[in-house]
């Protein structure tokens, strides 16, 4: 088998919807099921990874993944801390809304931190350890 197979381009280009629509399910849904946050950006992050296996190419940009990294990091610290000040304020009927935007919300950073940095590690080891 070449390194370019026409069946593993050719079904790669054929999951990669479903992969990314299976992964933000399980990121959206992780509050009521099992998964959540790093199950989805490990899910999300196998279609970089199977990109790069059915298309090598040299085209990924490293330092954009950790900048935008670093950016979900400080929203995963930053937004617990704006929630819990919210708190205070608001009524009882308000509060199960923000806790379950509260929890979607931190799904969503968590599993688009993950997946950018299984995603970086991946690189590193193909375009810095593999030379």
């Amino acid at each position: 088998m070449s390194s370019n197979s026409e069946i593993i381009t050719r079904m790669v280009g054929l999951l990669y919807p479903f992969i990314i629509v299976f992964g933000i399910y399980v990121i959206v849904n992780g509050h009521l099921t099992p998964g959540g946050g790093f199950q989805g950006g490990a899910i999300i992050a196998s279609v970089f990874i199977s990109r790069y296996i059915a298309f090598p190419a040299d085209d990924f940009r490293i330092e954009s993944l950790q900048l935008i990294e670093k950016i979900l990091f400080i929203c995963i610290i930053l937004f617990p801390i704006l929630v819990l000040f919210q708190q205070w304020y608001v009524n009882d009927y308000l509060h199960n809304y923000i806790n379950l935007i509260y929890l979607i919300s931190m799904n969503i950073f968590i599993g688009l931190k993950v997946s950018c940095g299984l995603t970086i590690i991946f690189l590193r080891f193909i375009f810095h350890e593999g030379r």
